[in-house]
């Protein structure tokens, strides 16, 4: 979408929105000499706090900036949902809002089953905080028994950095750790300066010297291209292919599945793992 389309949906977008709040919603009468459904421009500017002319100039696809804060005040006054106000920062500042989500530390059946039907690929959910909240059977048998864990010990980074067998277990543990912070950096950067994820940095800093001599190097990494390399007790080698799925309904979720790489032995031994019945109390991880 180029500039002039993206403002162009963005008038359009307002002014269906605007056509679709009542003035009795916002406490307006509702008056006889209406032309058009809704809102009058300047009803709602002043609604929002923002100056007619500059509305009518935004509504009419102008070249103008809208600061966030504008956008916040339009959205409340436009009565938007959570939907609608993320549409509102994309089509006027492509970008989301920049707001705490809401923590979610559990996945209903659905995606569970999901999970399970990965069948003997590792597959795991996680929050907007790297908290592992779902896993299948697979990822208990590869990396670890998460159901014995705490939250915080459930967090990928905490989990790589702090957890002594990570270190021998990873064949590249060092350029795993390194790409896994650069990671979490870019995915995580609208989160900066709230209380969770300074509390982590700081916690992580003071118990691991490997995270707080690189962490201040800002490194940047959006996309897991290299294969990993990780050995297993009892299986040996196994090398995976991660991939990244966006959970569509709920955007603080991700579900990360381990797949073999072609061409190895990685899928049959993940099938011997699997088919070796191990208990749930097994701690060999």
């Amino acid at each position: 979408m180029n500039e002039k389309e993206r403002r162009k949906a963005l008038a359009q977008f307002l002014r269906t929105r605007r056509e679709h709040i009542s003035p009795s919603q916002v406490g307006l009468p509702p008056g006889t000499r209406r032309r058009t459904p809704g809102l009058r421009r300047e009803e709602l500017a002043s609604i929002a706090g923002v100056g007619t002319d500059w509305y009518t100039r935004l509504e009419q696809g102008r070249d103008i900036t809208a600061s966030a804060q504008i956008l916040e005040s339009l959205a409340h006054a436009l009565k938007l949902d959570r939907d609608e106000r993320a549409h509102l920062f994309v089509l006027a500042r492509k970008q989301l809002p920049v707001d705490p989500l809401p923590l979610t530390q559990s996945v209903d059946p659905t995606l569970q089953l999901i999970l399970e039907r990965m069948g003997t690929y590792p597959a795991a959910v996680v929050n907007h905080r790297w908290d592992m909240i779902a896993w299948n059977q697979a990822t208990r048998q590869v990396y670890a028994d998460f159901n014995t864990m705490s939250a915080r010990e459930r967090n990928v980074l905490w989990f790589l950095f702090t957890d002594p067998r990570q270190r021998t277990q990873w064949l590249n543990w060092e350029e795993e750790a390194r790409s896994k912070i650069a990671f979490f950096r870019a995915s995580t950067q609208r989160y900066i300066g709230e209380t969770w994820f300074t509390e982590l940095v700081n916690d992580l800093s003071a118990s691991s010297p490997e995270f707080r001599e690189w962490w201040p190097r800002h490194d940047v990494q959006r996309t897991h291209v290299k294969p990993i390399y990780f050995n297993h007790p009892l299986v040996g080698l196994l090398i995976f292919q991660i991939k990244i799925f966006h959970i569509v309904d709920d955007p603080d979720l991700q579900m990360i599945v381990s797949t073999p790489v072609p061409g190895t032995e990685t899928a049959s031994k993940l099938t011997a793992l699997s088919a070796s019945g191990l208990r749930e109390d097994s701690t060999f991880c």
